[in-house]
């Protein structure tokens, strides 16, 4: 089947369903004809809509995948599969390493593991690592001068090291990466793009480097990104969800995406004479927040490199590509704006020439993934004021059509939990390595039930920061990212989540105010409030170390890694498998490597899931 018979398939799908949706919608409201309020809502869901029978349907194709084909990630990206693995590399790869104000011991770890894994495959000298640093604060300087020196003076002879900092940084990371293709780029043949917080296996690089060498017209492959094993409450119950809901999402997704995919901006692989040619950025002319440097760089330079004709491809496989991601709800909310204000500048570039029609697509469903917040929040006002005050004119046919819509749109969003979650307890292997099946189920309501109060949360900030963004026109700076589990403070706390409790205050009284609502009313608008209103303590409590070390030493919501660390895992010391080990019978597992370790331990073992346990002894 061809892409664009896939596309067209898909996408019948999707505006079927969304056309049904808003039918069944329309017909709820129907009662005395269409008022103005009923208006509102119509159009407010049909901006959410999008999203979720994407999300649905990518949901549904990726599990069909996952159940009927032997490797469906090969199926979805057949050049993948036509790599043994023993191919000599003969290309020269640039790992290039964006940094600002990070921690540079961390940095210098994840690089350090990933570089002995290279030599240890004895292909060490095919790559050459570049720190990219735009950092501003002397004490970090000072730090990154010491620290990359000694990394290079260590690897000398094996693996070239280069550091360069950049006095000023105009186009931010995108123009870091602009400017290393610029210096450097003509020395080698691809970049393998990564953040300061991305780890990667040496197999896993080698494996995408051995794609790319036989498949010409590939211009960027990008790794299924999961997170590092955390002892953060919070980032546990989000990574946990995330695995449990992105195979069958990604899958379904680079079925009908296939060369179009998507560029998430790190642990990815690009071919650099392409990208240096085509995928040069434009800065934004005019005033205000949306002009300047765009931000959210990815996805532009994924369509810039299709309209050259070459192809963009995920690897929807869980592979060895880590991350870490935010400890806590309140950087959670400050990585979730970024993107906001650098999907909102997509508006500017939607009329680029020459652009293919599924990247004109993407652009746009990354402008409504934001813009869907405020027509929730203004959904569920103006819902809500018409259940309390009669004269807003909202009429249903009855109870069943609007309980029936409310069932289906639950069951959509929640479509792609649900179908990883199946593919879990349906294989011995993998629901053990997720600590068994009942830790699978448990953790899984759990982690919906914090989603459930996650997301009001989420959109409420969004909506507040796309006010600013758009009707004041003021943006917040991108700030130094914190990655380290924290208790937040009290106060702090407060400081910045009181609007989400005052909305939940409000709306949460204005629901028990009615007296007629039902039970099943009061199940439907109550979650919309309680998460809101329980904003703070939700968000104390969700950092708080104590109950971030409890649940990594008892395995709640445990992830594969953190069952069998694999090499590089356990190369980096984290916290979260330190604390695991205290109370795992296979603690052997999860002791530290030293730097010689990982030269000794053959490369193919970087994966440790598929190999025995016996063989885990013998090699560590």
């Amino acid at each position: 089947m061809t892409p664009t018979l896939r596309r067209q398939i898909f996408a019948s799908l999707v505006i079927s369903t969304i056309v049904g949706l808003l039918a069944m919608m329309a017909y709820s409201l129907s009662l005395g004809g269409i008022v103005l309020a009923e208006w509102v809502l119509l159009v407010c869901f049909a901006i959410t809509l999008p999203w979720t029978a994407i999300g649905f349907w990518n949901a549904v194709i990726g599990f069909i995948l996952l159940r009927t084909k032997k490797n469906a990630a090969e199926h979805v990206f057949p050049a993948s599969a036509e790599i043994k693995g023993d191919e000599p590399i003969t290309s020269s790869t640039a790992i290039a390493m964006c940094i600002r104000n990070e921690d540079a011991n961390q940095v210098n770890r994840n690089l350090n593991a990933m570089i002995a894994r290279l030599v240890a495959s004895g292909d060490g000298d095919k790559f050459h690592v570049y720190v990219l640093s735009d950092s501003y604060f002397p004490e970090v300087i000072d730090d990154e001068e010491a620290i990359f020196a000694k990394l290079k003076r260590d690897w000398a002879g094996k693996v070239d090291v280069t550091y360069r900092r950049r006095e000023d940084n105009p186009g931010y990371k995108a123009g870091n990466i602009r400017d290393f293709c610029e210096r450097w780029g003509h020395n080698h043949d691809f970049m393998l793009t990564l953040d300061a917080d991305s780890v990667m296996s040496g197999s896993s690089i080698l494996r995408m480097v051995r794609i790319m060498q036989k498949n010409e017209k590939l211009g960027i492959l990008q790794s299924l990104v999961v997170g590092l094993p955390s002892d953060s409450a919070f980032t546990r119950v989000f990574q946990f969800g995330m695995r449990m809901g992105m195979k069958s999402y990604t899958l379904g997704s680079a079925w009908w995406q296939a060369d179009c995919g998507p560029y998430w901006g790190h642990n990815a692989l690009i071919r650099i004479a392409p990208f240096t040619e085509h995928c040069h950025l434009p800065k934004i002319e005019g005033k205000g927040p949306l002009s300047g440097w765009i931000l959210s760089h990815d996805q532009v330079e994924a369509v810039y490199m299709r309209r050259a004709g070459y192809e963009c491809r995920v690897l929807a496989e869980e592979m060895g590509s880590y991350e870490e991601n935010p400890p806590h709800i309140l950087e959670f909310i400050r990585r979730d704006l970024r993107w906001c204000h650098g999907n909102m500048q997509y508006f500017n570039l939607l009329r680029e020439p020459g652009l293919l029609p599924t990247s004109r697509i993407q652009l746009v469903l990354a402008i409504l993934m934001f813009i869907g917040s405020p027509a929730w929040m203004l959904f569920v006002l103006v819902g809500t004021s018409a259940f309390i005050y009669p004269e807003v004119g909202v009429k249903m046919q009855g109870i069943g059509p609007g309980y029936t819509l409310f069932a289906i749109i639950m069951t959509m969003i929640f479509a792609p939990k649900i179908a990883s979650i199946a593919d879990v307890m349906m294989r011995k292997d993998l629901r053990k390595s997720f600590g068994g099946g009942l830790s699978v189920l448990f953790g899984s309501f759990l982690e919906i039930v914090f989603s459930m109060m996650l997301a009001p949360i989420m959109a409420i900030a969004n909506t507040i920061f796309l006010f600013q963004l758009l009707v004041m026109r003021k943006a917040k700076g991108w700030t130094t990212q914190s990655r380290n589990a924290e208790s937040l403070p009290i106060l702090v706390t407060a400081k910045h989540m009181w609007p989400q409790m005052l909305f939940g205050l409000v709306g949460f009284a204005g629901v028990l105010s009615v007296g007629n609502l039902g039970v099943i009313g009061l199940l439907i608008c109550l979650p919309v409030f309680i998460g809101p209103l329980f904003a703070v303590p939700f968000g104390i409590t969700s950092s708080h170390v104590f109950f971030g070390k409890l649940a990594a030493k008892f395995g709640f919501w445990q992830l594969p890694e953190e069952d069998t660390p694999p090499v590089i895992i356990r190369a980096l010391n984290l916290p979260a498998i330190s604390v695991r080990a205290e109370s795992n019978s296979s603690s052997e597992y999860h002791s530290p490597l030293s730097t010689q370790d990982l030269l000794d331990i053959d490369v193919d073992l970087d994966i440790v899931n598929t190999v025995s346990a016996k063989d885990m002894r013998i090699v560590a």
